[in-house]
């Protein structure tokens, strides 16, 4: 079993998650303390947000969507001791996939060249977790 292998695209998908945060935050305070926003629409979760820290902050919430997908079938592989070069190599071809998306999201945010990296995630998932699941189901 990699236990280290496939922990390390778990790795950089969480540094993922905190610089997008980090990011939001940074720009969040900026907005705030230049007098960009009107903090009674943003206390009330209205939008109100500069483009740019909207992207960011669109971005940081979707790494809370199918990564936790992703998050959930790496411990699983780990406990179940499923976790082989395989896994491995998807796991890295997803996290990427997901670098790539919040990359784009927080520049030019083409929503095309967005969505084929979205996509591209999401079908290497989708793939794991049916390996996965065939592999426990059959016993192997």
């Amino acid at each position: 079993m990699m236990v280290q292998a496939i922990l390390i695209p778990l790795f950089v998908q969480v540094a993922l998650t905190f610089a997008l945060w980090f990011g939001m935050a940074t720009l969040r305070t900026r907005d705030i303390k230049g007098g960009a926003v009107d903090r009674r629409r943003i206390a009330l979760g209205e939008p109100g947000w500069p483009a740019r820290t909207t992207q960011f902050m669109n971005s940081f919430a979707n790494q809370f969507e199918v990564p936790v997908l992703f998050y959930v079938l790496v411990i699983l592989l780990i406990v179940l001791r499923h976790a082989d070069l395989l896994f491995v190599i998807l796991a890295w071809i997803f996290v990427l996939s997901r670098i790539v998306h919040a990359g784009i999201h927080v520049t030019r945010n083409e929503v095309l060249w967005r969505g084929q990296a979205y996509g591209l995630g999401a079908i290497v998932l989708f793939v794991m977790w049916v390996m996965f699941a065939v592999e426990i189901l059959a016993g192997t």
